[in-house]
């Protein structure tokens, strides 16, 4: 890093792991009372835009609600709403009272819900009228509805003094996203803050003039740490858009708002790419996280967005931390399936052929384990705990650019050759009539294991020899020993909530 970048993520660190840090203020109070923190969208397209003044005025009353219902520094609250005025208030008022949130992503079910409750210890959850019935079945739990009940918590005496919890202290706990497994717990601490400004600086190099959008739900870590926290530490506005993602609400609300800065999970951007009339933007920035950005999509995203789509690395655990950075300071031409190099603030290398982080060079990684579960936090570090271990095959170049292959459970390893799922996809998925494919391995008694591919077709596509069709393409544009043997046609691919594939689900299936 230059002195510069040294200075700027030295200052991060100091301004938000400071023993007096005070959530509240870091994220709303110190910023002018006129300022937009939120741009709200509902179904209909309809905006509100939030200012920081109304957000602490709301927050300060619904808080003193909370502190008369019970709520005090260290309790764990689960939120399970939209993105609604009601959801930003909620979180603001958890933070200061010095309660952790929880969050609940809307498409879960009350199986899910429950792991995230029974795991975090939370008593509480505030949720809305169309996802009220999930909560409800779950023993114990006290749940608060926006509407009416909420509001009148609101006539309460509003807390005016937010706790200092300082820079150790909780602001959530997430939980990972049950691809290789059940969910775990993240605490993240309000010194996370750091870690959030570098990626919104460096790595999307959001700027105050620029309209920006994370697209991503807040139920989930890029949603929230950059759709949420991290715009608020930096004082830059977010469009939060209360429906379901589609390409026509996206390309919508990329034309009302005038969006200039855009980030998004690789799905979000296969699906537009799919979509011929998603064309004609001139975008300043455009980025992907949560899976590996498939070389076409980058190709795809010069045309129709005027920009190419940089791809960014990170987990739940530490939020991003190896990115194709979009700022002047560390911007350099995307290699072609690079992630990039090491955000400023973290250190990144290969153990073990796992990409792994340096854990005493990386002063912004807030990941120390799991929440109640020793056995488990002490897989994702080496003995000397000198490295973070992600559990993420790859490999660097000599010039410090980091290439995903796969995670470590997802090689395949066929007739002595290590194949690596991402590379398979990203050949398969350029043919026209393919929408997503994921790729595993089969057991096979004589090579081990065999590539085998579910592919999820375009309406309409044709059937008849496109197996051999796929099979020949993988042979002709990437290697004749990793084409699929097998290749099954599917309607649709076993996935998490956020989107992200469980090759997990699709592996028991060929056992």
């Amino acid at each position: 890093m230059n002195d510069a970048v040294t200075a700027r993520t030295t200052a991060w660190l100091e301004e938000f792991g400071a023993p007096e840090a005070c959530a509240a203020r870091l994220l709303c109070d110190r910023h002018p009372a006129d300022a937009v923190a939120f741009r709200l969208l509902d179904a209909t397209y309809a905006e509100r835009r939030l200012t920081y003044g109304e957000l602490r005025e709301l927050s300060e009353r619904l808080a003193g609600g909370l502190a008369e219902r019970g709520v005090g520094p260290g309790d764990r609250v689960g939120v399970l709403m939209g993105k609604r005025v009601e959801y930003v208030v909620t979180l603001l008022a958890l933070w200061r009272l010095g309660a952790v949130l929880v969050p609940l992503f809307t498409a879960f079910q009350t199986g899910a819900i429950e792991v995230r409750i029974s795991g975090s210890g939370a008593k509480l959850v505030v949720t809305e009228p169309s996802q009220r019935a999930k909560a409800d079945p779950i023993e114990g739990l006290d749940v608060l509805e926006a509407g009416p009940e909420l509001d009148a918590l609101m006539a309460a005496e509003p807390v005016t003094a937010p706790a200092v919890v300082g820079g150790d202290g909780l602001l959530a706990m997430l939980f990972t996203s049950g691809t290789t497994g059940k969910p775990k717990g993240v605490p993240v601490p309000v010194r996370a803050l750091a870690a959030f400004s570098s990626y919104l600086h460096y790595g999307l190099d959001v700027r105050a003039e620029d309209v920006f959008w994370n697209a991503a739900d807040p139920g989930w870590a890029y949603g929230l740490y950059y759709g949420v926290l991290g715009p608020l530490a930096q004082g830059r506005a977010n469009i939060l858009l209360d429906a379901g993602f589609s390409p026509a609400a996206t390309r919508e609300v990329l034309e009302r708002c005038g969006v200039t800065s855009f980030a998004g999970a690789p799905t979000m951007y296969r699906a537009m790419s799919k979509d011929p009339s998603f064309t004609g933007f001139s975008l300043r920035r455009a980025s992907s996280a949560g899976e590996p950005l498939t070389p076409d999509v980058v190709a795809w995203g010069r045309e129709a967005l005027g920009v190419e789509v940089r791809d960014h690395y990170g987990q739940t655990e530490h939020g991003m931390c190896i990115v194709n950075g979009w700022h002047d300071d560390v911007r350099e031409p995307v290699r072609t399936g690079s992630m990039g190099t090491a955000l400023p603030g973290f250190a990144a290398g290969m153990v073990d052929d796992q990409i792994a982080l340096d854990v005493a060079g990386s002063p912004l990684m807030f990941f120390s384990g799991y929440h109640e579960a020793p056995e488990k936090s002490a897989e994702r570090f080496t003995p000397d705990r000198r490295w973070y271990l992600t559990a993420d095959t790859g490999r660097v170049d000599e010039d410090g650019h980091f290439y995903f292959a796969a995670r470590d459970d997802d090689v395949i390893l066929a007739s002595g050759y290590r194949i690596g799922p991402f590379d398979v996809e990203s050949v398969l998925v350029t043919h026209p009539a393919v929408v997503d494919v994921a790729v595993v391995g089969k057991p096979d008694e004589v090579r081990g294991e065999v590539v085998t591919a579910y592919v999820v077709l375009a309406e309409g596509a044709e059937r008849d020899g496109l197996a051999e069709e796929l099979q020949q393409l993988v042979r002709e544009r990437y290697s004749a020993h990793a084409y699929p043997r097998v290749v099954h046609l599917v309607d649709a691919l076993p996935k998490t909530p956020s989107g992200k594939v469980q090759r997990y689900l699709l592996r028991r299936r060929e056992d």
